[in-house]
């Protein structure tokens, strides 16, 4: 069985109730799509990954040590595609007591992350825009650790593990992002 976008964004408004959450998971959505496409795998079930990775971050309180198990049950139940399921598991290592390893893998937790390093860089901008961001702004960020603290720098080098520089990663993930600037609220 197949599941819809239209079908995956009413189970995320379901689970899903804060602003910044959901345009994060239309951010991954974007992103996800754009690396699928890049790394010529399933672009519609990429981008499901990158919009449900986060479906259970509500109803666990934000606890990095479970998140993503109740995701997986929600989405088994669902019926969702296994690929994708084991992807939304492991793009949160510290649950699963595992360590990445597909392609697909590595792809969720490096571009899910490098959503908030774009959105921080956007909003320190005069005009907090998407459009207004730099790869190289970016990339400079990457090495500030003090900027967007809690975005793990280790997670988006992961792109470099499955073949795409990091310059590019963030080239390809920044436009997908800006693509969808209305619907980010940058």
């Amino acid at each position: 069985m197949s599941f819809s976008r239209d079908q995956a964004l009413s189970l995320l408004h379901e689970h899903i109730k804060n602003d910044k959450l959901l345009a994060h998971s239309y951010a991954s959505e974007a992103v996800m799509k754009a690396l699928g496409r890049r790394l010529g795998q399933d672009e519609e079930q990429w981008a499901l990954a990158g919009l449900l990775h986060d479906l259970d971050i509500e109803q666990v309180g934000g606890d990095l040590t479970v998140h993503g198990i109740a995701a997986v049950a929600m989405l088994t139940e669902q019926g969702i595609d296994p690929e994708i399921i084991d992807a939304i598991a492991m793009h949160n290592e510290m649950a699963t007591k595992k360590t990445r390893e597909t392609i697909f893998q590595h792809a969720l937790a490096a571009g899910e992350t490098v959503t908030g390093l774009i959105m921080a860089t956007a909003l320190v901008y005069p005009d907090k825009k998407l459009a207004s961001v730099k790869v190289k702004s970016v990339t400079k960020r990457m090495k500030e650790k003090a900027f967007a603290a809690s975005v793990n720098r280790d997670n988006i080098r992961e792109c470099e593990g499955i073949g795409i520089p990091l310059d590019e990663f963030v080239e390809i993930s920044l436009t997908a992002m800006q693509e969808r600037s209305e619907q980010l609220g940058l």
